[in-house]
């Protein structure tokens, strides 16, 4: 293991300073710049949609269990492309999240992953 020079988190006896819970090497700001993410062309159109404004709504049955999900755009247009396999994939990954039990939007992390597509407005 090569010692860190002195400055960049290592004190002048030689023993490491702590650092906060939050730090990250200069320069990066998310995993995304960690690790370049592949995603798939329905991932990628889904994300698009949703980083133009739209939103993801689970639909329940009585018992409360999710029996399917709908993309909407900003617009108010279903999207065909999200599937069940296709919305748990992304969740994973952290790029759509729910906040105080509204619709699913997507995250920095989403925003990050998607590729600029140009806007044919």
């Amino acid at each position: 293991m090569i010692p860190a020079p002195l400055g960049q988190g290592r004190k002048p006896g030689g023993a490491f300073a702590p650092r906060p819970a939050f730090w990250r090497p200069s320069g990066l700001t998310t995993e995304t710049d960690l690790f370049p993410v592949n995603i798939s062309k329905r991932e990628q159109r889904v994300l698009h949609a949703l980083a133009q404004g739209g939103h993801v709504v689970r639909r329940r049955d009585e018992r409360g269990r999710t029996t399917g999900l709908d993309c909407f755009t900003r617009d108010g247009w279903r999207l065909p492309d999200l599937s069940p396999p296709l919305f748990r994939r992304l969740r994973q990954r952290g790029f759509v999240a729910s906040s105080g039990g509204g619709p699913y939007r997507i995250t920095r992390q989403g925003i990050a992953a998607v590729r600029a597509q140009l806007d044919n407005r």
